[in-house]
């Protein structure tokens, strides 16, 4: 082989290399991207997850004043009732 021919291997694998190069960081982006994603998507998930428990707490924390107001009450009518 003269060295024309070596420079054309040369290029071939150099091309070839940085193909590779370009193709696998790009999949490393796209799979950074799409884990990206996921872990926004669950910590939306989780967010709402915890407004909801809020809310919950919230609403029973009001029917247990409630009935404790009316515990209250209903004692009072016993004791005149006495």
């Amino acid at each position: 082989m003269n060295i024309r021919a070596w420079g054309e291997v040369a290029g071939v694998i150099g091309i070839f290399v940085l193909l590779t190069v370009v193709i696998a960081v790009a999949i490393s982006q796209f799979a950074a991207t799409w884990r990206a994603k996921a872990v926004l998507a669950r910590e939306e998930e989780y967010r709402k997850l915890a407004e909801r428990a809020v809310s919950s707490q919230e609403s029973i924390e009001r029917q247990l004043a409630d009935m404790q107001e009316r515990l209250r009450s209903v004692e009072k009518v016993l004791k005149e009732v006495e």
